[in-house]
């Protein structure tokens, strides 16, 4: 079932063959990748007035909703919605064990 190999055209064997690792040295030696970005290891200020004002323009509040907004990891933006739940600063509204939804208390 496998074959041999294919035999090449007379195009594809007057073409000058590079090695792979050529093309991987040009992209490495660039500037690493405006993509990759490093998310905050420390939790926002509970009580920054700035924090709470950006808590109210949200519709929903989310683990993931939160670690976007305030660029944070999950797991961090988890703990910090807990600690305003301990400190009634919101309300647990629904969710399961995968995702949990929060309000701001009045």
């Amino acid at each position: 079932m496998g074959g041999g190999k294919k035999k090449q055209s007379l195009k594809q064997m007057t073409k000058p063959k590079t090695p792979k690792e050529e093309k991987h040295k040009d992209r490495k030696s660039g500037a690493p990748p405006a993509a990759k970005k490093s998310l905050g290891l420390t939790m926002p200020d509970l009580n920054s007035q700035k924090v709470m004002g950006e808590l109210k323009g949200l519709k929903v509040l989310t683990p993931s909703v939160v670690a976007s907004r305030f660029n944070i990891r999950l797991s961090l933006a988890k703990t910090f919605l807990k600690e305003l739940e301990k400190r009634k600063m919101i309300e647990y509204v629904s969710g399961g064990k995968n995702l949990k939804i929060y309000k701001l208390s009045a």
